[in-house]
């Protein structure tokens, strides 16, 4: 047992961002170059769908809500997992369409208030995120996926203040440096407040 008075250290902030946005806009990629030069964990969305999930995308048969409920909680739920390595943060993709599907991953900072939630919305348009799809190989999201995605979307709106938005019609390299550029200025401004 720690003596009466002894100085406790109160837990840093723990950072999960995501990489949402329609298939194609680059959610991988930026998704694994953050984690790379971030040393922070990386979890890939689209393999934690479920077998049934994936059969239907595969078929053109876009999900339904409840199709990705328990999806986006299990995303939540590792990415929270994560934190027990000691990392202080943890990179996540999911297309995150609705307000609503942001909303569940939201959930982890609500549970414990050292976790803080960011997203990166990567705007593609709908056409550059086709273009960039139909030379995909060995990926079941095929181009009338995308645009069923594109339909179902609902863009960050401005009281949506966890999200930053990145244009991603730009090179690649352009796109990662913005990203990784954003995320360290949060990041930086989360342990500036905590040590103020």
């Amino acid at each position: 047992m720690a003596p009466v008075n002894a100085t406790v250290t109160p837990p840093h902030h723990r950072h999960i961002w995501i990489l949402t946005g329609p298939a194609g806009c680059g959610k991988s990629t930026v998704g694994r170059y953050l984690a790379a030069q971030l040393a922070f964990p990386y979890i890939e969305g689209d393999e934690l769908h479920t077998a049934e999930n994936i059969q239907k995308m595969a078929a053109d048969i876009p999900l339904t809500d409840a199709d990705r409920w328990d999806w986006l909680i299990s995303l939540r739920q590792q990415a929270v997992a994560a934190f027990a390595t000691g990392t202080t943060g943890v990179i996540l993709t999911c297309s995150a369409l609705k307000r609503k599907y942001r909303d569940v991953i939201r959930i982890a900072s609500y549970n414990d208030s050292h976790v803080l939630v960011h997203f990166v919305y990567l705007h593609a348009t709908e056409d550059l995120a086709v273009s960039r799809v139909r030379v995909r190989q060995g990926h079941y999201m095929k181009e009338s996926m995308v645009r069923s995605q594109f339909q179902a979307l609902e863009e960050p709106t401005e009281d949506e203040t966890d999200v930053l938005a990145i244009d991603v019609d730009r090179t690649t390299a352009e796109v990662q440096t913005l990203a990784i550029q954003l995320v360290k200025e949060i990041m930086a401004e989360g342990t500036a407040e905590q040590l103020s």
